[in-house]
């Protein structure tokens, strides 16, 4: 159970009052970097799968970072405390900027699957449906992500989402990996290590987010909410894996992330006081600085890394 929310409530509504104003906004964080590199604009929407170089040192170790959903798909909608919307796209964008930024100075390459409110995959009309993603569309979308990291030879791949629940009282932080793969330890371990470091990120400011645990994408993926019966709506049913983590399955999945990955999910955003969060400066920092701890210490000597 969450501790010391009445008073944080109070100050959280202010903060969420200025929604995208008082944090540094997506175009600020991008003009305080290095320009990056578009690994193919062919394939790619503008702003979308960009190197970014190493600030300070070199590790030579490249890191993909996605910022779920984006463009004509807003992902989960939420409201703060204050009763301003929350959209999942542009608070994830905000945390994967400001990671990216704080490993660039840690002497990582950042790929990042966008840097701006797009998607990743340059949709086609056939990936439409009704002025919204069809289908086929959101599965293009991610798999671009997967195609990305890969193009990029990213050694690890994090996923940057939020939840959120029928429920204004779900609430916590989860983190997925998916354990069929051939690195099913390291994706394990990378998630152990987001959940760790992310939560602790946050809750060293009070907020008490709870840990919803480290959890197989077994029990998450296949959410297809679709009557279609065509043999792809069928094969996206019978998947049982996030496509971002999961593994190939011909005709369906032919281009599957080769390194290992997790995707965590911090927040939920049908949760009013973690929907505040979400969007103040203070919240995406923490969230920040926990998936770049987290990656420092997942690619840290073994002598030297906190095991999660």
């Amino acid at each position: 159970m969450r501790r010391h929310r009445t008073g944080l409530l109070i100050v959280l509504a202010v903060l969420a009052g200025a929604i995208w104003l008082e944090r540094p906004t997506a175009s600020a964080l991008r003009a305080q970097r290095t320009a990056g590199t578009a690994l193919d604009p062919a394939a790619f929407s503008d702003g979308a799968c960009i190197a970014l170089p190493p600030l300070k040192g070199d590790r030579h170790v490249t890191v993909f970072l996605d910022a779920g959903h984006g463009g004509i798909d807003p992902g989960a909608v939420g409201t703060t405390s204050a009763g301003a919307t929350v959209i999942e796209a542009k608070a994830a964008l905000a945390v994967e900027l400001a990671a990216a930024t704080r490993l660039e100075n840690s002497g990582f390459q950042v790929v990042v699957s966008r840097t701006s409110d797009t998607s990743v995959v340059r949709l086609v009309p056939a990936d439409l449906a009704g002025g919204v993603l069809s289908l086929t569309g959101a599965h293009m979308d991610v798999v671009a992500r997967d195609r990305c990291a890969n193009l990029a030879r990213a050694r690890a791949l994090v996923g940057i989402y939020f939840d959120s629940a029928a429920s204004s009282s779900a609430a916590g932080s989860l983190t997925a990996y998916d354990a069929v793969r051939p690195f099913a330890p390291a994706n394990q371990r990378l998630a152990q290590l987001l959940q760790r470091d992310t939560l602790a990120a946050m809750n060293a400011n009070g907020w008490g987010i709870p840990d919803a645990g480290v959890l197989p994408d077994s029990g998450l993926g296949s959410l297809v909410p679709t009557t279609e019966t065509t043999p792809f709506a069928v094969g996206a049913r019978n998947y049982h894996h996030l496509l971002l983590l999961g593994p190939p399955v011909a005709g369906f999945q032919d281009t599957p992330s080769t390194m290992p990955g997790s995707v965590i999910e911090p927040l939920f955003l049908t949760d009013p006081f973690e929907a505040s969060i979400a969007t103040s400066s203070e919240g995406v920092s923490a969230m920040a600085e926990g998936v770049a701890s987290a990656v420092e210490q997942y690619f840290a000597p073994a002598s030297a890394s906190t095991q999660g």
